[in-house]
Protein backbone atom coordinates (compact mmCIF):
# COMPACT_ATOMS: atom_id res chain seq x y z
CA UNK A 1 0.00 0.00 0.00
CA UNK A 2 2.82 2.40 0.89
CA UNK A 3 4.54 1.72 -2.41
CA UNK A 4 1.29 2.42 -4.32
CA UNK A 5 0.79 5.70 -2.47
CA UNK A 6 4.41 6.70 -3.22
CA UNK A 7 3.99 5.91 -6.92
CA UNK A 8 0.77 7.95 -7.10
CA UNK A 9 2.49 10.88 -5.35
CA UNK A 10 5.43 10.79 -7.80
CA UNK A 11 3.07 10.68 -10.80
CA UNK A 12 1.10 13.68 -9.47
CA UNK A 13 4.38 15.59 -8.87
CA UNK A 14 5.58 14.90 -12.42
CA UNK A 15 2.24 16.00 -13.89
CA UNK A 16 2.36 19.29 -11.95
CA UNK A 17 5.99 19.84 -13.02
CA UNK A 18 5.11 19.16 -16.67
CA UNK A 19 2.20 21.62 -16.50
CA UNK A 20 4.47 24.32 -15.07
CA UNK A 21 7.04 23.79 -17.82
CA UNK A 22 4.34 24.12 -20.49
CA UNK A 23 3.16 27.36 -18.90
CA UNK A 24 6.71 28.75 -18.81
CA UNK A 25 7.24 27.80 -22.45
CA UNK A 26 4.06 29.62 -23.53
CA UNK A 27 5.12 32.69 -21.52
CA UNK A 28 8.54 32.81 -23.18
CA UNK A 29 6.99 32.43 -26.64
CA UNK A 30 4.70 35.39 -25.96
CA UNK A 31 7.61 37.47 -24.69
CA UNK A 32 9.69 36.76 -27.79
CA UNK A 33 6.82 37.47 -30.17
CA UNK A 34 6.06 40.79 -28.42
CA UNK A 35 9.64 41.99 -28.36
CA UNK A 36 11.05 44.20 -31.09
CA UNK A 37 14.86 43.95 -31.08
CA UNK A 38 16.87 46.29 -33.25
CA UNK A 39 17.74 44.45 -36.45
CA UNK A 40 18.70 40.80 -36.16
CA UNK A 41 21.63 41.20 -33.79
CA UNK A 42 22.33 38.77 -30.91
CA UNK A 43 20.58 39.90 -27.75
CA UNK A 44 23.93 40.38 -25.96
CA UNK A 45 24.81 43.19 -28.35
CA UNK A 46 21.55 45.17 -28.16
CA UNK A 47 22.11 48.35 -26.11
CA UNK A 48 19.50 50.57 -24.54
CA UNK A 49 17.89 52.14 -27.60
CA UNK A 50 15.84 55.36 -27.35
CA UNK A 51 12.14 54.56 -27.38
CA UNK A 52 11.41 56.70 -30.45
CA UNK A 53 13.63 54.46 -32.59
CA UNK A 54 11.15 51.61 -32.20
CA UNK A 55 8.67 53.25 -34.55
CA UNK A 56 10.66 55.80 -36.57
CA UNK A 57 12.05 54.83 -39.95
CA UNK A 58 13.80 56.93 -42.56
CA UNK A 59 14.62 55.36 -45.91
CA UNK A 60 16.77 58.24 -47.17
CA UNK A 61 20.34 57.03 -47.50
CA UNK A 62 22.71 58.74 -45.09
CA UNK A 63 26.28 58.48 -46.34
CA UNK A 64 28.79 58.28 -43.50
CA UNK A 65 32.47 58.30 -44.42
CA UNK A 66 35.10 57.09 -41.96
CA UNK A 67 38.80 56.37 -42.38
CA UNK A 68 40.02 53.07 -40.95
CA UNK A 69 43.77 52.73 -40.62
CA UNK A 70 45.16 49.41 -39.42
CA UNK A 71 46.55 50.79 -36.16
CA UNK A 72 43.26 52.54 -35.31
CA UNK A 73 40.82 49.95 -36.62
CA UNK A 74 39.27 49.32 -33.21
CA UNK A 75 38.34 52.99 -32.89
CA UNK A 76 36.71 53.02 -36.32
CA UNK A 77 34.65 49.93 -35.44
CA UNK A 78 33.55 51.53 -32.17
CA UNK A 79 32.49 54.71 -34.00
CA UNK A 80 30.44 52.75 -36.55
CA UNK A 81 28.89 50.64 -33.80
CA UNK A 82 27.74 53.76 -31.91
CA UNK A 83 26.12 55.19 -35.04
CA UNK A 84 24.50 51.92 -36.11
CA UNK A 85 22.81 51.18 -32.78
CA UNK A 86 21.43 54.69 -32.26
CA UNK A 87 19.52 55.10 -35.50
CA UNK A 88 16.79 53.48 -37.57
CA UNK A 89 17.83 55.47 -40.62
CA UNK A 90 19.28 53.93 -43.75
CA UNK A 91 22.94 54.59 -42.94
CA UNK A 92 25.53 53.40 -45.46
CA UNK A 93 29.14 53.49 -44.31
CA UNK A 94 31.93 54.28 -46.76
CA UNK A 95 35.04 52.96 -45.07
CA UNK A 96 38.19 54.46 -46.51
CA UNK A 97 41.25 52.35 -45.95
CA UNK A 98 44.50 51.18 -47.46
CA UNK A 99 45.00 47.89 -49.26
CA UNK A 100 46.81 46.18 -46.40
CA UNK A 101 43.90 46.77 -44.01
CA UNK A 102 41.00 45.39 -46.08
CA UNK A 103 41.20 41.73 -44.97
CA UNK A 104 41.50 42.66 -41.30
CA UNK A 105 38.57 45.06 -41.64
CA UNK A 106 36.30 42.45 -43.26
CA UNK A 107 36.97 40.07 -40.35
CA UNK A 108 35.94 42.73 -37.84
CA UNK A 109 32.70 43.38 -39.71
CA UNK A 110 31.73 39.77 -40.47
CA UNK A 111 32.29 38.27 -37.01
CA UNK A 112 30.69 40.89 -34.77
CA UNK A 113 27.26 42.43 -34.18
CA UNK A 114 27.95 44.64 -37.21
CA UNK A 115 27.63 41.80 -39.69
CA UNK A 116 24.37 43.28 -41.07
CA UNK A 117 25.93 46.71 -41.53
CA UNK A 118 25.55 48.37 -44.93
CA UNK A 119 29.00 49.39 -46.06
CA UNK A 120 31.43 49.78 -48.92
CA UNK A 121 35.20 49.56 -48.52
CA UNK A 122 37.05 52.21 -50.51
CA UNK A 123 40.77 51.82 -51.16
CA UNK A 124 42.57 55.15 -50.81
CA UNK A 125 45.53 55.61 -53.16
CA UNK A 126 48.28 57.62 -51.38
CA UNK A 127 49.71 58.62 -54.76
CA UNK A 128 47.00 61.27 -55.12
CA UNK A 129 48.87 63.26 -52.46
CA UNK A 130 52.15 63.44 -54.37
CA UNK A 131 53.28 67.03 -54.75
CA UNK A 132 50.37 68.31 -52.63
CA UNK A 133 51.58 67.66 -49.08
CA UNK A 134 54.77 68.94 -47.52
CA UNK A 135 56.52 66.30 -45.44
CA UNK A 136 58.53 67.38 -42.42
CA UNK A 137 61.92 65.70 -42.98
CA UNK A 138 62.42 65.50 -39.22
CA UNK A 139 59.10 63.69 -38.76
CA UNK A 140 58.45 61.67 -41.93
CA UNK A 141 56.34 59.10 -40.07
CA UNK A 142 53.76 61.70 -39.02
CA UNK A 143 52.35 61.84 -42.54
CA UNK A 144 49.32 59.53 -42.58
CA UNK A 145 47.66 59.34 -46.02
CA UNK A 146 44.19 58.65 -44.59
CA UNK A 147 44.34 61.97 -42.72
CA UNK A 148 43.62 63.62 -46.08
CA UNK A 149 40.75 61.33 -47.11
CA UNK A 150 38.16 63.84 -45.88
CA UNK A 151 39.23 66.29 -48.60
CA UNK A 152 38.24 63.78 -51.29
CA UNK A 153 34.59 63.32 -50.26
CA UNK A 154 33.22 64.28 -53.71
CA UNK A 155 35.37 61.52 -55.22
CA UNK A 156 34.61 58.94 -52.52
CA UNK A 157 30.82 59.39 -52.58
CA UNK A 158 30.10 61.17 -55.89
CA UNK A 159 26.39 60.30 -55.88
CA UNK A 160 25.65 61.70 -52.41
CA UNK A 161 23.89 65.04 -52.04
CA UNK A 162 25.42 65.31 -48.58
CA UNK A 163 27.85 63.17 -46.59
CA UNK A 164 29.03 63.05 -42.99
CA UNK A 165 32.70 62.49 -42.25
CA UNK A 166 33.41 60.96 -38.84
CA UNK A 167 36.79 60.61 -37.18
CA UNK A 168 37.70 57.22 -35.73
CA UNK A 169 37.82 58.60 -32.16
CA UNK A 170 34.18 59.69 -32.10
CA UNK A 171 31.37 57.97 -30.17
CA UNK A 172 27.88 59.00 -31.31
CA UNK A 173 25.27 58.98 -28.54
CA UNK A 174 22.15 60.00 -30.46
CA UNK A 175 20.50 59.57 -33.84
CA UNK A 176 22.87 60.74 -36.59
CA UNK A 177 19.80 61.72 -38.63
CA UNK A 178 19.62 64.95 -36.61
CA UNK A 179 23.16 65.86 -37.68
CA UNK A 180 22.41 64.91 -41.28
CA UNK A 181 19.36 67.22 -41.30
CA UNK A 182 21.39 70.20 -40.07
CA UNK A 183 20.92 72.86 -42.78
CA UNK A 184 23.99 74.02 -44.70
CA UNK A 185 24.06 76.93 -47.10
CA UNK A 186 24.76 76.05 -50.76
CA UNK A 187 28.47 75.81 -51.44
CA UNK A 188 29.43 75.34 -47.80
CA UNK A 189 31.63 72.33 -47.16
CA UNK A 190 31.21 72.06 -43.39
CA UNK A 191 29.65 73.46 -40.25
CA UNK A 192 32.08 74.56 -37.55
CA UNK A 193 31.71 74.88 -33.79
CA UNK A 194 30.86 78.29 -32.39
CA UNK A 195 32.54 77.49 -29.09
CA UNK A 196 35.89 79.21 -29.48
CA UNK A 197 36.58 78.82 -25.77
CA UNK A 198 36.56 75.03 -25.99
CA UNK A 199 39.97 73.58 -25.16
CA UNK A 200 39.40 70.89 -27.81
CA UNK A 201 39.36 73.59 -30.50
CA UNK A 202 42.68 75.11 -29.50
CA UNK A 203 45.73 73.94 -31.39
CA UNK A 204 49.29 75.11 -30.86
CA UNK A 205 50.55 76.87 -33.98
CA UNK A 206 54.28 77.45 -34.35
CA UNK A 207 55.09 81.09 -33.66
CA UNK A 208 51.50 82.01 -32.85
CA UNK A 209 50.69 80.12 -29.65
CA UNK A 210 47.31 78.49 -29.09
CA UNK A 211 44.98 79.29 -31.95
CA UNK A 212 41.29 78.52 -32.37
CA UNK A 213 40.35 80.55 -35.43
CA UNK A 214 41.14 80.80 -39.14
CA UNK A 215 44.16 83.03 -38.71
CA UNK A 216 45.89 80.18 -36.92
CA UNK A 217 45.61 77.91 -39.97
CA UNK A 218 45.30 80.12 -43.07
CA UNK A 219 47.86 82.47 -44.56
CA UNK A 220 46.01 85.77 -44.91
CA UNK A 221 48.97 87.29 -46.76
CA UNK A 222 47.94 85.24 -49.79
CA UNK A 223 45.46 86.86 -52.18
CA UNK A 224 43.58 83.60 -52.75
CA UNK A 225 42.85 83.40 -49.02
CA UNK A 226 41.74 87.03 -48.79
CA UNK A 227 39.36 86.52 -51.73
CA UNK A 228 37.49 83.90 -49.71
CA UNK A 229 36.25 86.77 -47.53
CA UNK A 230 36.39 84.70 -44.37
CA UNK A 231 36.89 86.65 -41.17
CA UNK A 232 40.22 85.83 -39.57
CA UNK A 233 38.69 85.48 -36.10
CA UNK A 234 36.06 82.95 -37.20
CA UNK A 235 36.00 79.85 -35.01
CA UNK A 236 37.77 76.81 -36.48
CA UNK A 237 39.65 73.65 -35.59
CA UNK A 238 42.59 71.69 -36.90
CA UNK A 239 41.19 69.81 -39.96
Amino acid sequence: VNISILIVAVVIFLLVLHHNFLGLSDFLKRELSDSNPVGLQPIDFIPAVPQRLAYERNDKEISVVIAASDERLGGAIAAMNSIYFHTRSNVVFYIVTLNDTVDHLRQWLSKTALKNLQYRILDFDPRVLEGKVQVDPQKPDTLKPLTFARFYLPTLVPHAEKAIYVDDDVIVQDDILELYNTPLKPGHAAAFSDDCDSTTNKVAVRGAGNQYNYIGFLDYKKETIRKLAMKANTCSFNP
